[in-house]
């Protein structure tokens, strides 16, 4: 297989149908969308869910 330009569009698109791009368009709800935390194997295993662990942090929280 024949690697492309990397300024080289397919035959089928065609720059003027994509529009002009707007830098940054989705930044603040993204920002403002979901934490991701990696757990490690052993903690995943305890809590396998979501829901297991926000209830888990929480009874933490209320003790605390």
């Amino acid at each position: 297989m024949k690697k492309a330009d990397a300024d080289e569009f397919r035959p089928e698109y065609c720059r003027e149908d994509l529009g002009s791009g707007v830098r940054g368009k989705y930044l603040k709800s993204f920002q403002s969308g979901t934490n991701l935390v990696l757990l490690h194997p052993d903690v995943a295993k305890a809590f396998p869910t979501d829901e297991s662990v926000n209830e888990a942090l929480r009874s933490i929280m209320d003790q605390a």
